[in-house]
């Protein structure tokens, strides 16, 4: 049985390393870790659930129709934003192929040249100049590349990001180049969805309780209750989530350039990144130009997988089975009324190949049999009684 390599071409996201998975043959993009995602998701829609159903009849027949019809726009444009951040690319780098990583590594050792034994080498990174200051790029030991400026390793999903921002499991996703915008839009449409159900939630319990009173109207609506509780506790986190980013997009920097101090450090070296204009720094961040992946996590490539193959099995067992030869060649010289018609010309010609001469076997000697004890006294015995 030997292995023969059959080629088949399959999709690049397949082959793609990281802890990322795909769906929907790799159009759908997210981390492994998406719990938390299913919770956001559960608790816009289950909280906007409660206020379809026992805020907004009340509130469009004494207030305004219009009240339930921006909250379900609100309620639309949250959902697809956080869906645009969630199964998006975020920017992820290809890493580099074999012969790239080696020929970096040549690279390195050259400009290093021997490193002592027992002595450190030099950290891997590289100069660039942005803006009239120098920016250096540091080198990814696992993606095997020298990162492009403000991208980083992920290290929940194991791959580098460019303009990584964060990793945020509430959307199940890393947060970076290509999809901060969209994250943005979410946090803020969220935010404004927050407060606007909070905001017809006092004010349909104080409506009814003109009426019914206060305790009577928290007994009738008990969903109004839970709807409050949530959107307190949601509220400051997300508001407080936006007007964080807010202040990171007018300065045109990323919440890992702030946790790590990249522009306010002790150099007090300046953002090369930012306009100097929270005007300009806002239009580049939210309407700059639509970057397109780099992954081309769609496309065609060839993989080579071993396959066993059985051609030889069948001349392997005939010659491992003498039986089959002989009753191959056993077959009558004559052929007769019970002799198959398709077997008539092989039996003519194996007939043919008996009667083309042969040497002649040289003759066995006959050896005679050992006559055994009990023979030779039957023989002694007959000679006595002749005599």
């Amino acid at each position: 049985m030997s292995a023969v390599m059959i080629t088949r071409k399959v999709r690049k996201w397949e082959k793609l390393p990281g802890k990322n998975t795909f769906c929907c043959d790799g159009r759908v993009m997210m981390a492994r870790q998406k719990g938390v995602f299913y919770l956001t998701l559960f608790l816009i829609v289950g909280t906007c659930s409660l206020f379809f159903a026992f805020e907004c009849p009340y509130l469009a027949v004494h207030l305004s129709p219009a009240i339930p019809v921006f909250a379900a726009l609100l309620f639309l444009f949250v959902i697809a934003m956080l869906l645009r951040t969630s199964f998006s690319d975020p920017g992820v780098l290809p890493r580099a192929l074999p012969e790239e990583a080696t020929f970096i590594e040549m690279e390195i050792e050259a400009a290093n040249g021997n490193v002592p034994a027992g002595q450190r080498p030099p950290p891997r990174i590289r100069n660039v100049q942005i803006n009239n200051q120098i920016v250096k790029l540091k080198y990814c030991y696992t993606c095997k590349i020298f990162r492009p400026p403000r991208a980083s390793h992920c290290s929940i999903c194991d791959n580098c990001v460019d303009r990584f921002d964060h990793h945020c499991p509430w959307v199940g996703n890393c947060v970076g180049k290509r999809n901060y915008r969209y994250f943005y839009m979410f946090t803020l449409s969220l935010s404004l969805l927050t407060i606007y159900i909070f905001t017809f939630d006092i004010v349909h319990v104080v409506m009814r309780s003109v009426d019914n009173g206060f305790l009577n109207t928290l007994k009738e609506t008990p969903g109004t209750v839970l709807e409050v509780l949530v959107c307190f506790f949601t509220l400051w986190s997300v508001v407080g989530l936006t007007g964080f980013h807010t202040y990171l997009i007018s300065l045109n920097q990323t919440t890992n350039e702030d946790i790590k101090g990249s522009w306010s450090g002790k150099n007090r070296v300046q953002n090369p990144y930012s306009h100097k204009n929270i005007f300009k720094n806002c239009c580049e961040v939210l309407c700059g130009p639509a970057f397109p992946s780099v992954l081309d996590r769609r496309g065609l490539m060839q993989e080579d997988s071993p396959a066993s193959s059985t051609s030889a099995a069948p001349s392997s067992s005939s010659s491992s089975n003498p039986m089959s030869q002989t009753m191959k060649t056993t077959a009558p010289l004559i052929p007769n009324e019970h002799t198959p018609d398709d077997a008539k010309p092989s039996i003519a010609a194996s007939a043919e190949k008996s009667d083309s001469p042969k040497e002649e076997d040289p003759p066995t000697p006959q050896v005679p049999p050992l006559a055994s004890p009990e023979t030779e006294a039957d023989a002694s015995l007959a000679k006595d009684k002749a005599q």
